[in-house]
């Protein structure tokens, strides 16, 4: 494997990255954004291409760089004759207008059969490998008020809720397993929430990263969301009086999740072939916070490979990725994954992969006395007034008579199911026998009671 990939501009200067990266501040030289020479070229000429017209402000809003840089970058392009002036940008005449030339139109063409990424300039990877370090997910502070907080809903255990306050504050992996229906992929959520609730739920994410003149897009708005009101220290950051890095996006720590559809392939870059740059797999989205693997076993790849391919990340906190060029290189991992299965963990794993991860946390079937809770906080939720002779009724005649298991998602399903069949019915929805017999009828496979019965 290969060491940690830092790139040198096309000029000779070595990159420099901030002594404080969550300072952020603006490059004003080409040299300062880290990046060769002529990948600012070719994203600026395909940005010419793509809008036919722009200033150097329009063009440093679209690639998230200052004016100055600008300046700079339409120095050398008009030196190479690919863009031409049109006339001022605004009445100052401070900013110019520019468009291609028949000369930058073909050498745009040239570009885009190289990448054709339009877009926010990406940050050196260097520059990202520090930025995740200032912000590991395992600097966080979780005490028992924000576990509770953030698991209120689930009605959970004292010891459950122990172990789990525990394994977050680890910032290791974590084994949720136990029978299906009782909140394990609601608590991968709860656990967003408390990386949400403390000092540093926020983080810096890259629109993209280089690696070897290639580009890889690393945001993505539906795993990483914008922080509108950012914390005090943030804030006081955001407000100094220095132009910041356009470059980095402040986002709460992301949640990013994979099913059955997950392969080995998901784990690694995308390439797409037409567009000519990658995406990053979501374990690396997921860094600074939260990747759940959810109905473990059940892919399509086989758990041992699965698990082996994790070995190296868990262990080290680092992942390798590799380009199609051949390139290898080492990116950061640090990131919370969540293993959530209903199968047995010790027939999906090995001792020594299971050593690693340090945290299992069973996820059991509530007691009558917790199913109780739970059905009365979903009835207070969804406006149903709750009945606790009516519980005696489910507990007994449905639950012990067809001998079920309790799940913690039942009582929402079944309130669920008893406000559609009101709702068909035009009445208000109420725990009574009828609404019960026909919710848990559809939703159990039971017996079903008499259904020619006045509504009442």
């Amino acid at each position: 494997m290969s060491s940690v990939a830092t790139m040198t501009p096309t000029n000779g200067s070595a990159t420099t990255s901030p002594k404080d990266p969550r300072a952020l501040i603006a490059p004003t030289t080409i040299k300062e954004t880290g990046l060769p020479e002529e990948l600012l070229v070719q994203l600026l000429v395909r940005t010419l291409y793509s809008t036919g017209e722009v200033t150097e402000r329009t063009a440093g809003e679209i690639m998230k760089l200052p004016v100055s840089v600008m300046k700079e970058l339409f120095t050398l392009v008009q030196r190479e004759k690919y863009c031409e002036v049109k006339g001022h940008g605004e009445s100052l005449g401070v900013l110019l207008r520019y468009t291609l030339t028949e000369a930058g139109r073909a050498r745009a063409n040239a570009f885009m059969e190289l990448c054709r990424y339009v877009g926010p300039a990406p940050v050196p990877l260097q520059h990202y490998i520090e930025m995740v370090k200032s912000q590991p997910v395992n600097s966080l502070t979780i005490d028992r008020r924000t576990v509770v907080a953030a698991t209120e809903h689930l009605v959970l255990t004292a010891g459950t809720i122990d172990q789990l306050g525990e394994a977050v504050n680890s910032g290791w992996a974590t084994f949720l397993y136990g029978p299906p229906g009782n909140g394990k992929t609601v608590l991968a959520e709860a656990i967003g929430k408390m990386l949400e609730a403390v000092g540093g739920g926020e983080i810096f994410i890259p629109y993209a990263i280089e690696v070897d003149g290639q580009i890889i897009q690393v945001f993505d708005p539906i795993t990483h969301i914008r922080v509108e009101t950012p914390s005090e220290p943030t804030r006081t950051l955001i407000e100094a009086k220095v132009e910041k890095d356009m470059r980095w996006v402040l986002c709460k720590r992301p949640i990013e999740f994979a099913g059955g559809e997950l392969t080995m392939a998901t784990l690694d870059l995308s390439f797409n072939e037409s567009a000519k740059y990658y995406k990053a797999p979501p374990h690396i989205k997921a860094n600074g916070g939260v990747f759940l693997i959810d109905d473990f076993g059940r892919q399509l790849v086989r758990p041992r490979d699965l698990l082996n391919r994790w070995i190296v990340p868990l262990e080290k906190r680092v992942d390798y990725l590799t380009l199609h060029t051949g390139k290898v290189f080492q990116i950061p991992f640090d990131t919370i994954v969540l293993f959530a299965t209903n199968l047995e963990p010790a027939k999906l794993a090995d001792e020594a992969f299971l050593r690693r991860i340090r945290n299992k946390i069973y996820i059991a079937d509530p007691t009558p006395e917790r199913f109780r809770q739970i059905f009365e906080e979903v009835c207070k939720k969804k406006g149903v007034p709750y009945d606790s002779s009516a519980m005696d009724y489910i507990l007994e005649f449905v639950y012990q008579k067809y001998q079920l298991n309790m799940r913690s998602c039942h009582p929402r399903d079944l309130i669920e199911q008893i406000i559609s069949i009101a709702k068909f019915n035009g009445v208000p929805p109420t725990l009574s026998k009828t609404f019960i017999d026909r919710a848990c009828h559809t939703y159990f496979f039971v017996e079903a009671a008499e259904y020619d019965q006045n509504m009442g």
